[in-house]
């Protein structure tokens, strides 16, 4: 596909929870004795060759679809064309926690979970690889992953050198703030918490959502935070709470708070507010001088799943240049393909070209100087502080 075959769509905004703070499963909240899968028990029958196929299981509003015909998706139709291998595409994930439960039964017995491929937060993603849920992906069937994932994210604590995952999207956790409403910039994370924004803010709820913005404010290496920077960073949150200061811990519809004009300024994803921009130019977003998360949203292959190499071509198609450009002129989010920005830049279409010089798609050099990974929160440590933050936040 040429880049001016890329269609211009219309923004949109991924009104979803990333994890929404929503309460742990009991098997989410702890190690799950016994639950360990050794990688030898990981691996069903592949039916690829025989059974062209493939389960594909996402968030809702997270892939291109044609402007005419909602239940179209134009990428997923040129892929079957091109390989002849029917996809199943399900928009069954609303919330990792809970996502987790409907598969955790089957992949704890060592048991299909009818999905080949999936989509999940990377802190949900880490659990997964920790209890040996996710297969090895083959990179000798996927050389586009080897050659295009953005260098940044290409080795996470928790699965160094992405064996088990690979971003289907990414963004950043910073500000977003009303700058005509509130009559000055912004520049750091400290300056939430002046007087002129008592009851004017909010915090996203959930813990792995919220935590790395506020700990880089507090000065801390998001890569190697302690749990004394964790409590001592609640303990700034409880005060924030009980002096009112924060009005309330939100999930996506903070966008409709920041609208309003009910709140002045928020923790924020990147990419909601590429459309909030749209049809409010004073909202503008920050990241801090101290540093915002970059994160994502990982595909995997689960266990005992029937279709692994269809599943790994599907995964390589989406990191092609021009196919992931397709993607994120849909999105809107950090295109975990840098590459896709040149096919973007090309486009006669000037609505499509100017998505090439977002830095809300396409970090340059300075914003990326700020982002950073944040490690993730162990198995051993989770039930501890989600019961804190839980306890802050009134879940």
């Amino acid at each position: 596909m040429s880049a001016n075959s890329v269609k211009s769509t219309p923004r949109r905004s991924l009104l979803r929870a990333l994890g929404g703070g929503a309460a742990l499963t009991a098997l989410a909240g702890c190690g799950v004795p016994g639950a360990r899968v050794a990688p030898r028990d990981r691996a069903a029958p592949d039916l690829s060759q025989t059974d062209r196929t493939v389960s594909f299981a996402n968030w809702p509003l997270y892939i291109d679809v044609d402007e005419e015909n909602e239940q179209r998706r134009p990428s997923l139709e040129a892929f079957v064309k091109r390989t002849g291998i029917k996809v199943e595409y399900t928009e069954d994930i609303n919330d990792n926690d809970e996502f987790f439960g409907k598969i955790s039964p089957a992949l704890k017995n060592h048991q299909d979970t009818g999905r080949d491929l999936i989509v999940l937060s990377d802190w949900m993603a880490a659990r997964l690889v920790r209890l040996g849920w996710a297969q090895e992906m083959d990179r000798q069937k996927q050389p586009n992953v080897d050659r295009q994932l953005d260098p940044q994210l290409r080795s996470p604590k928790f699965d160094q050198g992405r064996l088990y995952t690979v971003p289907w999207q990414s963004g950043i956790t910073g500000i977003a703030y009303n700058r005509k409403r509130l009559g000055r910039e912004i520049r750091h994370t400290s300056e939430l918490w002046a007087d002129d924004l008592r009851g004017k803010v909010t915090l996203l709820s959930g813990l792995d959502e919220a935590m790395a913005l506020l700990l880089l404010g507090n000065g801390v290496d998001i890569t190697r935070w302690t749990a004394d920077d964790f409590h001592d960073m609640c303990d700034q949150v409880e005060r924030r709470v009980r002096s009112k200061h924060i009005r309330r811990f939100t999930g996506n519809d903070y966008i409709k708070d920041l609208s309003s004009g009910d709140v002045l300024a928020c923790q924020a994803y990147s990419g909601d507010v590429i459309q909030l921009q749209a049809d409010n130019p004073d909202i503008e977003f920050l990241v801090p001088e101290e540093g915002a998360e970059l994160w994502a949203e990982s595909l995997m292959i689960p266990n005992h799943a029937r279709h692994k190499r269809n599943a790994e071509a599907l995964v390589d198609y989406y990191y092609e240049p021009e196919v992931a450009a397709q993607l994120a002129a849909w999105v809107n989010y950090v295109c975990p393909v840098p590459a896709a920005r040149d096919v973007l830049a090309s486009s006669k279409d000037k609505e499509l070209a100017a998505l090439a010089d977002d830095p809300l798609i396409f970090p340059d050099d300075v914003m990326r100087a700020r982002l950073s990974t944040a490690r993730d929160i162990t198995e051993k440590e989770r039930k501890t502080f989600t019961k804190r933050w839980n306890g802050i936040v009134g879940l």
